[in-house]
């Protein structure tokens, strides 16, 4: 069964040119030309990824991402203006989980959308204890759920995935190019700025004191890592 992706932008042309390469690919492709219009068709009809344009009237990126958060991690790309950094780190605060930089070219486009969607799949746990503990931190690898403080967490599947990297290897150091390798793909070991951003999310969800953390802990110069508890 085909993926369903839903683009977004109120530029016809842009709107012609991504469906073509999409359905080239066989996907099949819901489109939108603003916000509003978006969070209609997706609450109508879900999808397995969403490519959000920013600059749009009545609801713009920004606000469609946030909207959509607040009831679906659904996978979202945002759709950035060359050079504008501040606008890919707000979209991926917001939880988008990558993002292209217009003008892009078809083969860059189909190769985010592959990675994109090859996070969402829920990754496959074998040969290990069913449940995870880190203080107040418990993760359900059968069921791909993670509570903090006997309360369900929400978070996007990139999110999930970068939570294992830490739980699967508690004690070692992680490089930036360790973690973006393996969660990402090896296409974005230089990304470090998705790093970043998705490291503070985490943090704001599964901290006490996100500025202080428990769980996921910086080490200058080398990397990140989840210490081992003391016995």
């Amino acid at each position: 069964m085909s993926k369903k992706i839903l683009i977004v932008d109120d530029e016809p042309r842009y709107l012609r040119l991504l469906e073509a390469n999409l359905k080239t690919e066989g996907y099949t492709v819901l489109t939108a030309s603003d916000g509003i219009q978006a969070v209609d068709t997706f609450s109508a009809q879900p999808v397995d990824l969403i490519l959000l344009d920013i600059m749009m009237p009545r609801l713009d990126g920004f606000g469609t991402c946030q909207r959509i958060r607040e009831f679906s991690n659904v996978p979202i790309i945002m759709l950035t203006a060359k050079g504008e950094e501040q606008d890919r780190v707000k979209g991926l605060d917001l939880g988008a989980d990558d993002y292209l930089v217009k003008p892009f070219s078809a083969t860059e486009l189909l190769a985010r959308v592959r990675a994109v969607l090859r996070r969402a799949q829920p990754p496959t746990e074998q040969g290990q204890e069913r449940f995870f503990t880190h203080s107040n931190l418990k993760i359900d690898f059968a069921r791909a759920e993670v509570w903090k403080d006997e309360q369900p967490v929400s978070l996007s599947a990139t999110e999930y995935r970068l939570l294992l990297q830490f739980a699967h290897n508690i004690g070692t150091i992680l490089t930036s190019e360790d973690l973006l390798t393996s969660v990402w793909g090896p296409e974005y070991k230089l990304d470090k700025e998705i790093l970043w951003v998705s490291i503070a999310r985490l943090r704001q969800k599964l901290e006490a004191d996100p500025h202080n953390p428990h769980h996921i802990v910086t080490r200058s110069g080398l990397g990140y890592l989840m210490p081992p508890l003391e016995a």
